[in-house]
């Protein structure tokens, strides 16, 4: 926990598995509120490919709309170019 502390202080992401643990701070309660991270691979560039699935297929088209917005936000998170794709899975 401390060493989590001391990563966050000074701005350094630790994993993909941060992204998941903190999905709703970083992309805000609209987006988490309509979507669950179904599974991160880390492709061969070293960017996120990130597989949604909306809570209900109602959310589908709306999640699809905000894959732009989700995008920036995970990047401006990590301070990179972290995300390669977004893939939303029904």
């Amino acid at each position: 926990a401390s060493f989590g502390g001391l990563l966050d202080a000074f701005g350094v992401r630790a994993s993909d598995a941060d992204l998941s643990t903190n999905w709703q701070n970083i992309v805000g309660n609209n987006i988490a509120n309509i979507s669950k991270i179904v599974a991160i691979k880390v492709l061969k560039n070293n960017k996120f490919n990130i597989v949604l699935r909306p809570v209900s297929p109602a959310f589908a088209l709306e999640l699809s709309y905000k894959v732009d917005e989700c995008k920036t936000k995970i990047n401006q998170y990590y301070g990179r170019d972290a995300v390669g794709k977004i893939t939303i899975r029904k």
